[in-house]
């Protein structure tokens, strides 16, 4: 048995059981609880999770297609790891998508809105000086949302929702550099403040600065990994 535990499955009769250990399997790889380049061993992954071998053939079949998992002819499914070209492709995108959303904010949010997201970084404060790292990303998350609600584009939603999981898996791996929660705070304040002072310019160069600086802290990672 792997040095890991994966939640048994909860059975949902309003759920399909393959989606279920599909999600199960994609948050545990997102979470790097199944890290990069770790071997999925069907019988062993099937009993942590109390189900049959089936529903999680199909998950890793699922998350090959999505690219978190790689098949090794006559060795296996791995993890896989996380690529140049595909963190570079993410963040091009992310970096435009996460700009426009700010600016957007500035023009858009309420004042409601900014006085949430006032909170969300005091939270963020507090669990930066606790070293919670789950904690914090899920604040970081929430920041994130909610400068993509008050952007009030339905579609730009969407678009962004589409990068949700690849993203999610590169955040955990970045705020766990040393030091990138600090940082990550910092240049929340920047976008919060651009946005609370309605600059959609400084709000777009703020957003942008900071997924450039989130992709440069994991292509450090990538590169010490080497």
């Amino acid at each position: 048995m792997a040095d890991r535990e994966l939640l048994r499955i909860k059975i949902d009769n309003f759920r399909p059981l393959g989606e279920m250990v599909y999600e199960s399997l994609r948050d545990a790889i997102v979470n790097q609880t199944l890290k990069p380049g770790e071997r999925l061993m069907e019988t062993e992954l099937a009993e942590e999770l109390g189900v049959s071998r089936t529903p999680v053939r199909e998950a890793i079949r699922k998350l090959e297609l999505e690219g978190y998992v790689v098949m090794i002819p006559r060795k296996g499914a791995y993890v896989s790891g996380l690529s140049i070209r595909d963190i570079n492709e993410v963040f091009e995108i992310r970096g435009t998508l996460e700009a426009l959303a700010a600016g957007l904010s500035a023009e858009r949010a309420t004042e409601e809105e900014i006085e949430e997201m006032k909170q969300d970084l005091e939270m963020e404060a507090h669990l930066w000086e606790t070293s919670d790292l789950l904690k914090t990303i899920e604040i970081d998350i929430k920041f994130h949302e909610m400068i993509y609600a008050s952007a009030r584009n339905s579609r730009l939603l969407t678009m962004i929702k589409e990068l949700r999981e690849q993203v999610q898996r590169f955040r955990t791996t970045t705020l766990a550099v040393p030091g990138r929660m600090k940082f990550a705070l910092d240049e929340h304040r920047k976008i919060l403040a651009a946005i609370a002072a309605r600059d959609v310019e400084t709000a777009q160069q703020a957003a942008k600065e900071h997924i450039d600086n989130a992709e440069n802290a994991l292509l450090e990672v990538i590169s010490y990994q080497k």
